[in-house]
C-alpha cells in the first residue's frame, strides 16, 4: 500500500509504463534532454563509424545513460521545488542551481571521456 493512500502499489509492468510516460514527458517538455539525446545519438554514430572496441562502447553508453539520468533527476528536482513554492526563495534557487550543477559536472566528465575514447579510436592517443 502507498503511505497515505488507499491504493495498492502499481504492478511491476505498470511501473514501467509510468517510467516511459515520465521519459516521454521530459523529452516533450525539456530542451536540455533533447540536446543530450542528440549528442548521445551522435556519439553512437561516431562509435559505429570509428568501430570502437567493446570497452569503449561500455564507456560511451555508460556516459550517455548517466547524463540522461542526471538530467531526469534535475528536472524532477526542479518540478518538486516549483510545486513547493512559486516564490523566489533563496533555498529554492540554491536547490535548483545545485541540481543543474550536477548535470553540468557529469556532462563535462562525459565529454572528457568521449574525447579520450574517440581520440584513441582515431589513433591520436
Amino acid at each position: 500500500m502507498i503511505p497515505g493512500s488507499n491504493r495498492e502499489h502499481p504492478t511491476f509492468i505498470r511501473s514501467f509504463g509510468y517510467a516511459i510516460e515520465g521519459f516521454r514527458t521530459a523529452v516533450a517538455t525539456e530542451r536540455n534532454i533533447k540536446v543530450q539525446l542528440l549528442v548521445g545519438v551522435l556519439a553512437v554514430v561516431a562509435g559505429v563509424v570509428l568501430k570502437i572496441d567493446a570497452l569503449s562502447w561500455v564507456l560511451v553508453l555508460l556516459c550517455i545513460g548517466l547524463v540522461l539520468f542526471a538530467e531526469l533527476v534535475n528536472t524532477s528536482i526542479e518540478a518538486i521545488v516549483d510545486l513547493a513554492t512559486q516564490d523566489l526563495h533563496p533555498l529554492a534557487k540554491r536547490a535548483k542551481d545545485i541540481a543543474a550543477a550536477s548535470v553540468f559536472t557529469l556532462s563535462i566528465t562525459a565529454a572528457v571521456v568521449g574525447i579520450i575514447v574517440f581520440a584513441r579510436a582515431l589513433g591520436m592517443l
